[in-house]
């Protein structure tokens, strides 16, 4: 059975596999390293698609795609029939809860303020002092998964408030549906957006959304850049009267002119929360589950299903 990965070092991070498995590696498809009809499981290049979707085409006996991304909107209902898919589901909540608490930090310590006196060599002070503090704030986290839970467990200990939302109320576990959030937006200080980029969520954060958010409300979008009305979005922040952490924008990479850059209310990082030194080992260490269960008979985990 014929496996293709898109690192070298994926090599020493699968473990032991059985000893029908073949590994080997395909940085590019322009590059391939065998003939391509024989892949059976196949794991593209972290954020891959567009062209990467495209040469699913090229892989006849394809049975499994293995992503290397939490997210995949980029390859739902682009797979061929008989074809599973599957996400990275638990490998980037770490580093995506670690840069969510990061930037929520910054954002309400003012540390943007103080990079920018730093560069003037000036010795800020009344200027951005006193700066607000996470203690004691609501936070509401849209997308209860697996990494809206880590960020929930990471931000326990600064004592703050939480409310949880999903695409459907969980109420024994405290989880409200999408549908309250008109009743929940105008409760937070903090809005953690974290949903998988759909038809039901692209768009979310529109005008009406935004004008639900108190004043002096964060908003952390760590989802995907086509969740936010991107016109919308500046809109509301070139105001002034809430803030934003973007770690995702629509387009991305941003333009080099758009007004966003220049807001002192924003703070942009460009789509880096999973790229942490980590993530190979991680991911890896599911591709290699992923395989010896595909090739032992047992059920995949982390399949794509439908409505996503």
């Amino acid at each position: 059975m014929k496996v293709w990965i898109p690192h070298e070092a994926g090599l020493a991070l699968l473990g032991e596999l059985p000893p029908q498995v073949t590994v080997e590696v395909a940085e590019r498809p322009e590059e391939l390293p065998s003939e391509p009809a024989d892949v059976r499981f196949w794991v593209p290049p972290f954020l891959a698609g567009g062209d990467a979707t495209a040469f699913l085409n090229e892989l006849p006996d394809l049975s499994v795609v293995q992503l290397l991304s939490a997210g995949a909107d980029a390859w739902v209902g682009r797979t061929p029939e008989g074809v599973t898919l599957c996400d990275a589901r638990g490998v980037h909540d770490p580093s995506t809860a670690e840069w969510v608490v990061t930037a929520i930090l910054t954002q309400l310590r003012s540390f943007p303020a103080f990079v920018r006196a730093q560069a003037r060599r000036e010795w800020a002070y009344g200027d951005v002092t006193p700066t607000d503090e996470l203690t004691g704030k609501r936070v509401l986290i849209v997308g209860a998964g697996s990494i809206g839970t880590a960020v929930r467990d990471r931000l326990a200990p600064f004592g703050v408030d939480f409310t949880l939302v999903a695409r459907t109320a969980r109420p024994e576990q405290g989880v409200h549906a999408v549908e309250e959030l008109p009743e929940l937006l105008p409760e937070a200080d903090v809005v953690v957006v974290l949903v998988p980029l759909t038809e039901r969520t692209r768009g979310l954060i529109d005008a009406k959304f935004l004008a639900l958010m108190r004043d002096g409300a964060l908003l952390v979008n760590a989802a995907r850049g086509p969740v936010a009305i991107t016109d919308e979005l500046t809109a509301e922040l070139a105001t002034g009267r809430i803030a934003a952490a973007l770690d995702v924008t629509d387009p991305e990479p941003l333009p080099a002119d758009h007004s966003l850059w220049e807001m002192p209310n924003v703070l942009i990082t460009p789509h880096v929360a999973g790229s942490v030194r980590g993530l190979l080992p991680r991911a890896y260490r599911l591709v290699g589950d992923q395989v010896r269960r595909f090739a032992t008979g047992q059920p995949l985990i982390n399949v794509v299903v439908d409505g996503y």
